[in-house]
């Protein structure tokens, strides 16, 4: 009898053999720099939120936490970089619904990975309402009067976004849908350049994040029309919501957040996880986003990962309502 249990024995230890290897390998990680690729250009959200994070996940890891813009294709150029990149830790992308929306928008072909089978989810980060501006120029006060004034020119007017599947141009799409306009899109290579392009009137009309067109705002070169959440924005109290504005039932925000490559080790996925957990609840860093407009976010990485699949179901259900195909 002894020589089964002792076979049973052994294979109950090789079979823990795997994660007991992953679990000790956790809590040395990391021992080395971690890349995060941020597929956006620099200066946007994804960026800073990165930078941020970054900074203070190198002050509790006590390594380097080097940050990456790798632009191109809506957000794919950087997302393919991590999805080839190995399951160690070292390599993890700053997210946003660019890249639930590419599920839909994109086919696999195209992508050549496929988010929810290629990347692992470790958390959330932060959301933030957009805002609605136009050009100082243009001859709309409101968001109403902007909507007769694209009505009366069919095709004639643009918007700006910072790539094809960004959520500038998703909640743009959704915009000319729900307020049956036609404005045309205009891609730009990454959001400062979007940005650019509306405030030297090269573009009539862009919907960007309150955190970063506000000051521009405020200084005068652009005019905000409505912001997109479900109430006001504590950055720009004046300005109506695009519910109230003319379009009832109008929503769309950014979010952010942290994947790494299928495979990644779970203990090291969770370890991440706790960190971003941590630093998002900081006061400091809740007090610095709610200043900017953020709301932190704060989830396990299995409710992210149930998080993002809704976010993509969300997003194929709005591409199937438009009206043309974006471009």
């Amino acid at each position: 009898m002894r020589a089964p249990r002792f076979a049973l024995a052994l294979a109950a230890v090789l079979l823990a053999m795997p994660n007991l290897a992953a679990t000790c390998f956790a809590q040395d990680y990391p021992t080395r720099p971690i890349r995060i690729i941020v597929p956006f250009g620099a200066g946007g959200p994804a960026d800073v939120a990165a930078r941020l994070i970054g900074n203070a996940l190198q002050e509790k890891f006590g390594q380097a936490i080097v940050v990456e813009n790798r632009t191109g294709a809506g957000g794919v150029i950087g997302t393919q970089e991590v999805v080839k990149a190995a399951p160690d830790g070292y390599t993890l992308l700053m997210m946003s619904n660019t890249q639930t929306a590419n599920e839909s928008l994109m086919s696999p072909a195209q992508r050549k990975y496929e988010l929810m089978r290629d990347l692992a989810p470790i958390a959330p980060v932060n959301s933030a309402d957009l805002v609605i501006v136009v050009h100082p120029q243009v001859a709309a006060k409101t968001l109403a009067e902007f909507i007769a004034l694209a009505k009366a020119q069919p095709g004639k007017l643009n918007y700006a976004s910072s790539g094809t599947g960004t959520p500038y141009h998703m909640a743009g799409e959704l915009f000319k849908a729900m307020a049956g306009i036609d404005v045309v899109h205009v891609p730009y290579r990454n959001s400062g350049e979007a940005r650019s392009g509306v405030i030297g009137g090269q573009v009539q009309m862009m919907i960007d994040s309150v955190t970063t067109m506000a000051p521009n705002v405020a200084a005068g070169q652009a005019r905000a029309l409505a912001t997109t959440g479900k109430t006001r924005s504590a950055v720009l109290p004046d300005v109506p919501t695009a519910s109230e504005a003319g379009v009832p039932g109008y929503e769309a925000t950014i979010w952010l957040g942290l994947m790494a490559p299928a495979g990644t080790p779970k203990p090291i996925i969770d370890k991440l996880n706790a960190g971003v957990n941590e630093v998002v609840k900081r006061p400091d860093v809740v007090k610095l986003w709610k200043d900017q407009g953020a709301v932190p976010m704060s989830m396990t990485p299995e409710a992210f990962d149930k998080y993002l699949r809704g976010d993509i179901a969300k997003w194929a259900e709005v591409v199937k309502k438009f009206p043309d195909k974006p471009q």
